[in-house]
């Protein structure tokens, strides 16, 4: 992990949504923080370069879809050019970390909250991210 001051964002990719959390300057405790529906290229690179520019991201964490026994998938790949790209359109580095079972975990947590199941979704996929930061963060001796 960089070990250069601020935040840390957590990205729970997908073609149609990304899942947004973020930990506090400490690096301690990851939050959800948006689920953004993606528009278009140039509208993807502005929204993520201003919330870099406005949270004082210093790293982003993207998650990366892998098989049960660690291979790797097709969704995989995708999230490896997402991150790639990211990286470039920030200039903020990025690195990738194991998301499995997050979006199952996100899931159960929301329905044991009560949420409806419009509200879990509406709410999914920044959950999954949170999860995934957090356990990144725990990975690395932050929390």
């Amino acid at each position: 992990m960089t070990n250069t001051p601020g935040r840390v964002a957590g990205i729970d990719f997908g073609t149609v949504r990304i899942g947004i959390a973020l930990s506090d300057p400490e690096r301690t405790i990851a939050s959800p923080f948006e689920n953004y529906t993606r528009r278009s290229t140039e509208l993807d690179a502005k929204r993520l370069r201003q919330l870099a520019a406005e949270e004082h991201v210093t790293l982003w964490v993207v998650g990366l879809p892998v098989h049960l026994d660690g291979q790797e998938s097709r969704k995989s790949v995708e999230a490896r050019q997402f991150g790639q790209w990211l990286a470039r359109t920030t200039g903020v580095p990025v690195e990738f970390f194991d998301e499995r079972f997050t979006s199952i975990e996100a899931e159960q947590f929301l329905r044991e909250a009560g949420l409806t199941k419009k509200g879990r979704k509406r709410r999914i996929d920044m959950v999954a991210a949170q999860i995934m930061l957090a356990a990144y963060l725990e990975s690395h001796g932050k929390l």
